[in-house]
């Protein structure tokens, strides 16, 4: 393990959206925030959790004989309860705080946390929706999705369709290049705005609906493209039934113990922000 501070950054200070964000990111399904996290945080947080990716990574096989999901990343989720360390990012109140005022809501849960890293020569992201693996009775979710590294031009950050949060569900294709070539010609074909941020700075995020239509471009570098993303959900929503195998997963891997009906309240959930609080 790389060498720890003694004292972690808590990341609890509020940082503040405007009313012109709020209404931006309810029009368009999605927003940018620069220096969500600042460096000398990154500095801190970047090691360990890199250090937890290249621990728990389990993939062996060459980029070549993979899919194209197993191509588009290294994927780990729920770092934080891996360590507490990793746990203080994770449960950040700062990144919360955004995400229930970009949606509107009083209070937010974690849903799951995710490192993405995509791999130097690593492929693109197909265009998916989120919502789709996701047994939520609500269109109050939102992904948090932040680079750890600065990310160039080259390898670009997502692309939004603009607006098409506001269709809600489309169809059960999870990632792949049937829900890439599919999504790309419905996107067209309704006339949605195709939107990325372009490059961006370690510590910059963009925030992002469940039902919003993204993808993301390969990794032409050299350089890995490393990534972490939270994904928040409404506090006091409940589960819907789960009516695909995806759904039956996320219900069994994200929200242990619960079923159709049921509050989003498990030991995986923990409520990380309210104004109350």
């Amino acid at each position: 393990m790389p060498n720890q501070p003694t004292s972690l950054p808590i990341m609890n200070e509020n940082y503040e959206i405007t009313v012109e964000q709020c209404d931006s990111y309810q029009e368009k399904g999605h927003i940018v925030v620069r220096n969500l996290a600042r460096d000398e945080e990154i500095a801190v947080y970047e090691p360990l959790l890199s250090e937890w990716v290249r621990k728990l990574n389990n993939q062996d096989k060459p980029l070549e004989e993979r899919d194209t999901y197993g191509k588009a990343f290294i994927q780990i989720g729920n770092l934080w309860r891996e360590q507490e360390d990793l746990a203080r990012f994770t449960l950040a109140k700062r990144f919360a705080k955004v995400a229930a005022d970009l949606m509107g809501v009083d209070g937010v849960r974690i849903y799951h946390d995710q490192a993405l890293y995509k791999e130097p020569g690593g492929g693109h992201t197909p265009w998916h929706q989120d919502q789709i693996y996701w047994p939520l009775d609500t269109d109050k979710t939102i992904t948090m999705w932040m680079p750890l590294v600065p990310i160039s031009e080259d390898i670009g950050s997502m692309t939004f369709a603009s607006g098409s949060h506001k269709l809600g569900y489309i169809n059960k294709m999870q990632i792949s290049d049937e829900s890439h070539k599919t999504l790309a010609q419905f996107i067209d074909g309704k006339g949605f705005e195709k939107v990325t941020y372009g490059a961006m700075e370690a510590g910059d995020a963009t925030f992002h609906a469940g039902w919003t239509m993204h993808s993301a471009p390969g990794n032409p570098t050299s350089a890995m493209r490393k990534v972490m993303t939270i994904i928040y959900v409404a506090d006091g929503t409940r589960i819907a039934e789960p009516d695909s195998n995806a759904r039956r997963s996320d219900l069994e891997s994200w929200l242990p113990g619960l079923k159709a009906g049921d509050l989003v309240s498990s030991p995986l959930n923990p409520l990380v922000y309210h104004r109350d609080m």
